[in-house]
């Protein structure tokens, strides 16, 4: 039986409202804490570019905040379907949030489909604002509508807002040359100064955007930004509209500097760009397109004035290659992938465990096995990534925990691979890689010095006194062998993937070697400085919540509602998945119980009952969609009462 959580105000799905106030005689306008707004149409329909302008005026505004987008993996699936449905999600607020938010406020339906596919997630008393000249019979009965929805009664618990928007969008814009199928195009625009009005949002961000976008196209720049006027008047001047609303900045939530709204994606390239920076080494990226990573190749070939080159390969096999390569040759070498492609490159990162060369392996997790879910989040390729390939071949594992983190994990991995020489393999997701939220833009002097020393002679002296470079003489501390750059005069050396004998790197079958170097290879990864993982306890609590990437939000949300209802209960988080931090042993003893939620069937789960013989608690979810808080709210209060 699913226990209920009570959550507070902060964290309610319901918004908390302030008194009603009408300045000489205007529409009313509410004061809310948080708003949920989620737009939903045809893939067709711009919601993505509607959800992303959205953002970006809420982010100028001050407001913290999360964003799901959520499209479907066909590149045009058939108008008016289910499986077409593309949605954004935004949540923002006046304090602190952690997710995109479980249960939407108000939907923005552009056609039946948007409406039924998200019906579902909506409490009751919701607002419904709808395209009306959408729902004709034939859309109807195209998902499955007996009659009308807007008519039959079944959206009485709602709010409902009815709105021809692509007749008003058509009425708006018939003084351009433009045909009613280009004019129609622009809705979407409407819908957002609509709802711009609504929440009280910038606008002159969008206006100068759709300015921008369409330079070579003034025309079409103008339309869209009529259309978007229009959509802010109607709101001002439609008695249906008889209240907006305010959601002050977050003025508190955030330390002092200056923000930025970001996505994980553009986070994780620019930390990629600052670490090539930090180690005054170029950056080579060797990939092939893969949703959802093919953003990172996107931005980082707008970077070469940064040394930054790009090269899109003909399969993931070359990506990486051509990286490793790359590597060899003395740059910040990364290659970019999602679960599909990581099993591709897993005999060369076998290769570059063995020749010991710094090398970025970031891995965007979606829905698999296969091509699986492509548009859709997981967490299911940490075994993969612990042990996906043949032979010892260990790797460090770094994961971020918000679209945010992934500049800093970005950073974190690349010091863990140029310090002990070593492939790092970085894990994030689709939700970290689309989502978005604010992100305070870091000091140069706060980020770390990355610098590396390259070999520049010989390092050994053999017993008759020969001055020799040895490719595999170890760093005492790291165990990281020397980065000797081709072409170097006297440190030639051989390079392969057969078994390197210490110290002098030449080839070897010795058995008594190769144990050794099994062994050391090992030992270097465990060598690897991490953090010790932090607790938040503040109530001396017996059960752990143990987390890794992505689920922090919705884990961290949940807490706070379990703790509001006056539960005692504990919370860590990893970022460092190989090697542990060496006190989560000693944290895990700590607890009577430990839960782990994934979205996947326990991977996490199983390592550290493994490792740590910790009778640790999964609970999982594989359905393409992160965590929602309420739901993992009732998880552990059961955990918690079992």
């Amino acid at each position: 039986m699913t226990s209920q959580v009570s959550s507070p105000a902060e964290q309610a799905d319901t918004p908390v409202v302030g008194e009603q106030r009408k300045p000489g005689g205007a529409k009313d306008v509410r004061r809310l804490d948080r708003v949920i707004i989620r737009f939903a149409g045809d893939s067709g329909d711009g919601m993505q570019l509607t959800g992303d302008r959205f953002t970006s005026e809420t982010a100028s505004f001050g407001n913290d905040l999360s964003t799901l987008p959520n499209f479907p993996a066909e590149i045009r699936a058939p108008a008016g379907t289910l499986p077409g449905v593309s949605s954004f999600q935004l949540h923002f607020a006046d304090h602190d949030i952690l997710t995109p938010g479980d249960a939407p406020n108000v939907l923005v339906a552009m056609n039946p489909a948007a409406l039924k596919a998200n019906i579902g997630d909506l409490p009751r008393g919701a607002e419904i604002i709808v395209n009306t000249d959408e729902f004709t019979k034939r859309a109807l009965q195209k998902v499955g509508y007996a009659a009308s929805p807007l008519e039959d009664g079944s959206l009485d618990g709602y709010h409902l807002h009815p709105v021809p928007l692509t007749t008003l969008t058509v009425e708006a814009l018939k003084e351009f040359d433009l045909s009613r199928k280009e004019a129609e195009r622009s809705k979407n625009m409407f819908a957002l100064g609509l709802l711009s009005w609504m929440y009280h949002r910038p606008t002159e961000g969008t206006e100068k955007f759709l300015n921008s976008k369409f330079a070579k196209k003034p025309h079409i720049a103008a339309a869209n930004i009529a259309a978007f006027r229009a959509g802010w008047n109607f709101g001002e001047t439609t008695e249906d509209f008889a209240v907006s609303y305010e959601v002050a900045p977050a003025a508190k939530a955030f330390p002092v500097g200056t923000y930025r709204n970001i996505s994980g994606n553009l986070a994780l390239a620019y930390g990629l760009v600052a670490a090539s920076q930090q180690a005054d080494l170029p950056l080579f990226l060797g990939s092939y397109p893969i949703t959802p990573a093919s953003d990172i190749l996107h931005e980082l070939s707008k970077h070469k004035n940064f040394g930054v080159r790009t090269f899109q390969a003909e399969d993931e096999i070359a990506g990486i290659g051509a990286a490793l390569g790359a590597a060899f040759g003395g740059s910040l070498a990364v290659t970019t992938t999602s679960g599909p492609g990581l099993a591709l490159k897993s005999e060369t990162i076998g290769l570059a465990v063995s020749l010991e060369l710094p090398l970025l392996v970031v891995d965007i997790q979606r829905g698999g096995p296969s091509t699986g879910l492509p548009t859709k989040t997981e967490q299911a390729d940490l075994l993969q990534a612990m042990f996906g390939r043949n032979g010892e071949a260990p790797v460090p594992v770094v994961a971020p925990k918000t679209p945010a983190d992934c500049f800093d994990a970005a950073l974190e991995a690349a010091r863990i691979a140029l310090t002990h020489r070593t492939p790092v393999i970085l894990l994030s997701d689709g939700y970290l890689a689309n989502g978005s939220e604010p992100w305070r833009i870091p000091d140069l002097d706060e980020l770390p010095d990355l610098r590396v020393r390259f070999a520049t002679g010989p390092n050994h002296t053999l017993d008759d006194g020969t001055e020799v470079f040895w490719p595999y003489k170890r760093d005492p501390q790291t165990l990281a062998r020397p980065w000797a750059i081709p072409g170097t005069p006297g440190l030639e050396h051989r390079i392969g993937g057969i078994e390197k004998q210490d110290g002098t790197g030449n080839i070897s079958y010795d058995p008594a070697n190769h144990d050794f170097m099994v062994r050391t290879r090992q030992a270097k990864i465990d060598r690897v400085e991490v953090p010790d993982v932090e607790v938040d306890d503040p109530d001396g609590a017996r059960t752990l919540v143990l987390g890794w990437g992505s689920t922090y939000g919705p884990i961290t949300a949940a807490v706070r509602r379990l703790r509001a209802a006056g539960e005692a209960v504990a919370q860590a988080h990893l970022r460092h998945l190989n090697p542990f931090p060496r006190n989560l042993g000693a944290v895990l003893e700590r607890y009577d119980k430990v839960v782990v939620p994934e979205m996947n069937l326990g991977q996490l789960a199983t390592l550290v009952r493994a490792k740590y013989l910790v009778d640790a608690r999964s609970y999982n979810q594989v359905n393409g969609m992160p965590f929602k808080a309420e739901q993992l709210a009732a998880a552990l209060k059961e955990a918690i009462d079992d």
